[in-house]
């Protein structure tokens, strides 16, 4: 079952039992979802489908952190949108899962004691293996803070 039909069957679920703020922020992404397969004009991918999410979720984030304080309803919102679309993102995986990865990648490059230097040898492996499982801040962080005890 695809994440548009995921999508649509909870919206149906909560048309069903009144929910319309639950109704509302999935009908937005189900539009997102929708929109990407009649670009692409084709099945999306899981991984497709998860970037569409996380973008999604991430705009909602953006919104409730620049809305004015005494704006609660667009925060309210924002939050039940979160909420919402978090239920079909992928789990991202934790720090020290990238720490794990990152030293695979260390193993391959051969890197004993990589430098500030070595830094974008080490992202490009490294981005294309985590893209979509892992949040970029957190691995950017991961990778500084091995530099930092070197």
């Amino acid at each position: 079952m695809t994440k548009i039909d995921q999508v649509r069957a909870e919206m149906m679920k909560a048309l069903k039992e009144g929910n319309t703020k639950r109704k509302e922020a999935l009908s937005l992404l189900l539009a997102a979802l929708k929109a990407k397969f009649i670009d692409k004009r084709a099945e999306l991918t899981e991984a497709e489908e998860n970037a569409i999410i996380q973008k999604e979720i991430k705009q909602a984030k953006e919104t409730m952190q620049s809305a004015p304080q005494d704006r609660q309803d667009i925060i309210e919102e924002c939050e039940i949108k979160i909420k919402t679309f978090s239920e079909f993102a992928p789990t991202l995986m934790r720090e020290a899962e990238i720490k794990t990865e990152l030293e695979n990648v260390l193993n391959e490059l051969n890197l004993k004691e990589p430098t500030a230097k070595d830094k974008g040898v080490i992202m490009k492996k490294l981005i294309p293996i985590l893209k979509g499982k892992a949040d970029s801040a957190l691995i950017n962080k991961v990778v500084e803070d091995l530099f930092s005890i070197n």
